[in-house]
This record gives structure tokens, C-alpha cells and sequence, in this order.
């Protein structure tokens, strides 16, 4: 990965024609100060921000997929139709950042401060996947493809980061099949802890549940909304 230096970029931007989208992935950028440039439709894909401060900067348009912007201060950064897709944003300072109509599908928000984000009905990926009230159904894959079918209660906690999977602390267990439904199974276990078991019409429940909807890995039942997503996990 190439380092790119402040006085190139700044040639880069001044040479720029009209509404030109600029190339500028997979590059590294070190110890710089964006604040308030002017950083809009530009292809930042798989580009490392190391102590970079972007302060008032606009990016509306621009693509930071896969980027990794881990620590770096993105206060009133306007993400304005932004492709943020899995970007890294880890204790990333985003109070007051713009992201209407932008795209975050699997973008990592551990430790982020989103204080004040502004988001619209076109921001993608940002809001909870599954209902926050209620009852809910849920799927997941066990060992042996098996499929588990789970009642989520309306009094149970649950949360989902950016992406389609979803925690919660408690669940009933209402039926455990095969992925084409031909059989039928009374017990199932857990892809990731080979001592939790899903039996058919009990409960479980994970008392050390992470209430943190950002940490997508952690602890709680994991669950789809529907079985086709449970099955392609």
C-alpha cells in the first residue's frame, strides 16, 4: 500500500475537473488534516486513515468501502449518499455527522460516539433490522444443518449492528428441521459454543447479554429474520 503525502493530495484536489471522480483507494494517509475539505465523490476503497482528522469534511458521494478509519476524529463529516460498506469506524468520533442516503451495510461502529448523527429513510443499514417491540420470529443454522425456529418474546432484549443478524438474550424453541423441513429433530447445537443446546419447546436465555447493538460478535443468541438468510450463514 502506497503512502500518500499531504502535498501530492493537495495537487491532486487543485487539478481536479468539475465533478471528476477521483481514484484515490487503496492508498495509505497518515497524520493528516481534512477538516473541513472538500472530499466529495472521491473512490477512497480499501484506503487506511492512520491519525487523520476530518473535522467539517465533505464526502458526500465518495466510497470508503473497506477502509480503515479506526481512532480518527469524522465530527460533522457529511456522508451524504456515502458507500460506507464494512468500513472500519472502531472509537471513531462521529458526533454530528451527516450520513442521509449513505450505505453502512456491515461498517464496524465499536466504541463509536454517534452523538447527534443525522440519518434519513435512505440511509441504509443503520437502523435495527429487527423490530425493536414486540414479538418476533427467528432463525438460525446449528451443527448438522439443522434449523432452528425461535420465538423471541416481547420483553426479551435484542439488537442488530449493520448487517442482517441479530442478538437477543432469550428465546422459546419452537421447532428444529432439516433446511429442506423433510425431518424433524428434538435437540440442536450451537455453531459457535458446542455446549449450548436448543432444545425443542424450551427456552434459552444468555444471562451476560451484551446490550452494546454495535459489537456484532459478542455474546447473545444469534438470529435471522428469515430462514434464508439463517441457512446462507
Amino acid at each position: 500500500m502506497r503512502r500518500m503525502e499531504s502535498e501530492e493530495l493537495e495537487k491532486i484536489l487543485a487539478e481536479r475537473q468539475g465533478e471528476e471522480r477521483l481514484n484515490l483507494s487503496d492508498l495509505e494517509f497518515r497524520e493528516m488534516d481534512f477538516r473541513g475539505k472538500d472530499l466529495h465523490n472521491i473512490d477512497f476503497r480499501v484506503s487506511m486513515f492512520i491519525d487523520v482528522v476530518f473535522d467539517g469534511a465533505d464526502l458526500s458521494g465518495s466510497s470508503i468501502e473497506n477502509a480503515r478509519l479506526d481512532g480518527c476524529s469524522l465530527r460533522g463529516v457529511k456522508f451524504i449518499g456515502a458507500n460506507m460498506w464494512g468500513a472500519c469506524m472502531r472509537e471513531c468520533d462521529m458526533t454530528g455527522c451527516d450520513i442521509s442516503g449513505a450505505n453502512l451495510y456491515s461498517a464496524v461502529l465499536e466504541h463509536a460516539i454517534l452523538t447527534d448523527i443525522i440519518s434519513d429513510e435512505n440511509t441504509q443499514w443503520f437502523r435495527m433490522c429487527c423490530p425493536e417491540t414486540g414479538p418476533i420470529l427467528g432463525y438460525k443454522k446449528c451443527v448438522n444443518d439443522r434449523l432452528v425456529q425461535l420465538l423471541i418474546p416481547a420483553d426479551a432484549k435484542r439488537t442488530s449492528a449493520t448487517m442482517p443478524s441479530c442478538r437477543c438474550n432469550k428465546a422459546k424453541v419452537l421447532t428444529i428441521k432439516s433446511f429442506d423441513a423433510t425431518e424433524e429433530f428434538d435437540e440442536a447445537w450451537s455453531l459457535v459454543d458446542e455446549n449450548f443446546v436448543y432444545r425443542k419447546g424450551q427456552w434459552v436465555e444468555v444471562k451476560d447479554f451484551n446490550e452494546d447493538r454495535w459489537f456484532d460478535s459478542t455474546t447473545g443468541i444469534h438470529f435471522w429474520m428469515n430462514r434464508d438468510e439463517a441457512i446462507a450463514y
